[in-house]
């Protein structure tokens, strides 16, 4: 049988599949956690503009029977609330409803909050807490909490996870004879083996997506070197008003990755899909519990057992010949 039939009828007896296999089950435990959390994070964020519209909304003023304070009067008033503070400024808003915002400075520390322009009261933070709590997700997503560094790892992790994606792909076919049943989840007919199933078939119908994240990725890291790379393919720039072949790519890159196009509907999908490398990474990660670590951990077991026993049964041997 040569290579080719055996890959057609049954690949898993190659030397070439087994260490693809090895490649692919090692690369994914080792992106496990990173993949988790680029998945999470970002299907969060493909709602981003909506919730930062939401948690970023501010609480409405009850207007007052007279006339709002001027910006000395509330300056008086937040120096009140704060004493020690320097009030560097004080911005009164003409919406209706619309609080005043005030800067404060002390040493190091800054302040910006929210007063109430009738009643001089303090109205809390003008940077709620969800607001902070979504610029921080960003930045995790984005930059792993550490600047630039964090944008050279995640340009890292999407190369590994290219790897993954094309290592996953040759390894998922499972032969001439059984391939239509690889692409759905089969919890009836084999639940043993319903994790192996799910891990393949979502695998399958993912792949593109995995893969188009894990690409638009490493651009959104390190956009430079794709800039670079159009500069050097498109030299000539073109017209004023007009985007280049590489630029329009680069800019779809963008909108590629967090389903910029096509409305809420592109984005519930996208937010769906986006949780499908954790559900890879945890079905991953059973199965790297059974096929790997939980019968090392039996051999160890056995062979320390084993030792106990040949060390008590020398103690025993030692004890007689004393006697």
């Amino acid at each position: 049988m040569t290579a080719w039939e055996k890959w057609t009828a049954r690949p898993q007896s190659l030397f070439v599949r087994k260490a693809l296999f090895q490649a692919h089950l090692w690369t994914g435990i080792g992106l496990g956690l990173y993949v988790l959390l680029m998945s999470v994070s970002g299907s969060a964020l493909v709602f981003r503009r909506e919730l930062t519209n939401t948690l970023a909304r501010e609480p409405r003023v009850a207007v007052g029977p007279g006339a709002p304070m001027s910006a000395e009067e509330l300056a008086q008033a937040a120096g009140r609330v704060y004493p020690g503070y320097e009030i560097t400024r004080v911005a009164v808003r003409r919406g209706a409803g619309q609080a005043a915002l005030v800067w404060l400075e002390r040493g190091n520390k800054k302040l910006q909050r929210l007063f109430n322009p009738y009643t001089g009261a303090d109205m809390g933070d003008s940077l709620r807490f969800g607001f902070r709590f979504v610029v921080w997700l960003v930045d995790l997503h984005d930059n792993l909490l550490i600047a630039q560094t964090g944008r050279w790892i995640n340009a890292a992790g999407g190369v590994f996870s290219v790897l993954l994606c094309l290592t996953g792909a040759v390894i998922w076919w499972p032969g001439s004879e059984s391939w239509r049943r690889s692409l759905s989840f089969r919890w009836k007919v084999n639940p043993k083996g319903f994790n192996w199933t799910l891990h393949s078939a979502l695998g399958f119908w993912s792949l593109l997506f995995v893969l188009m994240w894990a690409f638009t990725g490493i651009y959104l890291s390190i956009p430079s070197v794709f800039n670079a790379t159009v500069d050097f393919l498109e030299p000539k720039r073109a017209p004023r008003g007009e985007l280049r072949f590489g630029d329009q790519v680069l800019y779809w890159l963008s909108r590629l990755h967090f389903g910029r196009f096509g409305g809420v509907p592109v984005e519930i999908i996208w937010t769906i899909l986006g949780l499908a490398p954790a559900v890879l990474f945890f079905t991953a990660l059973v199965m790297w519990w059974k096929r790997v670590l939980r019968p090392w951990l039996g051999r160890t077991v056995l062979a320390e057992s084993r030792i106990r026993e040949a060390s008590a049964s020398r103690s025993e041997s030692s004890a007689h010949a004393g006697s």
